[in-house]
């Protein structure tokens, strides 16, 4: 017999939370998010952006340690639990080979190899090393297309090609290696952050002079060959595409395009609510509301841009509040629950 769930329940598996400790007692304020609220995830990080850095690491020491709290996560979590992580390979790369993790190459030297074989056996070693560690989701691949003054992407060396036929290729082939080993992945930044002159961890950052419909390809690409499990949101602004909000909350650009236009039928995860560019110029309430009316099914809170141990309880209350008071209407919460559990059932299947 299939399970009921209550609306709690349903609520709860739209929130991906990041949390300091790199072991569980079950006592932690994540803790109580897992086992009561039924939160849909967690997101690992290697180091504090938020404070000092800690001598002790945020989440990750070495891979015993780090396969043994994913292991205290999962027993805390009474349905299947999403546990992500950023692991593109070279610089945004939290499995670090100083913890004893393999070494990773980046997109751009992937892209610059040009050999699709070769990116599918590095997203494979990637994708295996996930699975000892006990990670499920990986926040990647990235499929912007490379811009020429781009700090984030191209500074990073994050993109595979500045052309976005070879992106989607490559792409391709990284997430078919995730998921010959049962590791989801989330395509980002939508609909592209390439052509952004800045960063949108400091601020927002506005791209309608610079950017073009040939950012979208890579993701139309993946949907069209079904490699494309979850799609991350930008937080860039573009007149042309919705003149007031960004992308994360704009109906216009999730349900316009992406929904309708391109015919995305999967899981929609936003990029970190606590990025500058939504949170210096939206309220919690405010960014959460619109974000779910704009069609996120899934808030990404890192709690690493800045730390509150508790934000995965006010958000969840939040969003309760919200849909009680008839605000958000329940069916739409029920919308995002079916496209999660749709995507966690075919990966338990795999």
């Amino acid at each position: 017999m299939s399970k009921s769930w209550t609306l709690r329940e349903k609520i709860g598996q739209m929130l991906l939370i990041g949390f300091r400790g790199c072991q569980i007692a079950g006592t932690e304020p994540i803790a109580r998010d897992i086992a009561e609220r039924n939160i849909g995830g967690v997101v690992l990080f290697d180091e504090e952006m938020a404070g000092p850095p800690s001598s002790a690491g945020r989440n990750i020491q070495s891979p015993e340690q780090v396969a043994a709290l994913t292991g205290s996560l999962r027993k805390l979590a009474p349905t299947p639990l999403w546990i992500a992580i950023d692991q593109e390979g070279g610089r945004v790369n939290r499995l670090k080979s100083k913890y004893g993790f393999p070494e990773t190459i980046s997109h751009k030297e992937l892209g610059m190899l040009n050999d699709p074989k070769k990116t599918f056996d590095h997203a494979e070693e990637i994708a295996l090393t996930l699975v000892k560690a006990g990670i499920n989701l990986n926040l990647a691949p990235v499929v912007d297309v490379i811009g020429d003054k781009n700090p984030i992407i191209q500074g990073k060396s994050r993109s595979f090609s500045s052309d976005p036929e070879n992106v989607a290729r490559h792409a391709r082939e990284f997430c078919r290696a995730h998921r010959k080993h049962g590791v989801g992945t989330c395509a980002k930044h939508f609909p592209g952050h390439g052509s952004a002159r800045a960063d949108t961890h400091l601020n927002m950052v506005d791209t309608t002079r610079d950017w073009t419909e040939q950012e979208l390809i890579p993701f139309q690409r993946l949907i069209e060959w079904k490699e494309c499990d979850c799609i991350m949101t930008a937080h860039i602004f573009n007149t042309r595409l919705d003149p007031e909000r960004p992308a994360t909350l704009s109906q216009a650009i999730l349900q316009g395009i992406l929904r309708r236009r391109m015919g995305f039928k999967g899981v929609l995860l936003s990029d970190d609510m606590e990025m500058q560019a939504i949170s210096r110029y939206y309220g919690l309430e405010q960014s959460v509301q619109l974000g779910i009316e704009a069609g996120l099914d899934v808030l990404c809170f890192g709690n690493n841009m800045k730390f509150d141990a508790n934000i995965g309880e006010k958000v969840f209350k939040l969003i309760e509040r919200l849909v009680e008071s008839g605000k958000i209407p329940e069916a739409r919460i029920e919308e995002s629950f079916q496209r999660i559990q749709n995507l966690k059932q075919r990966a338990a299947e795999a």
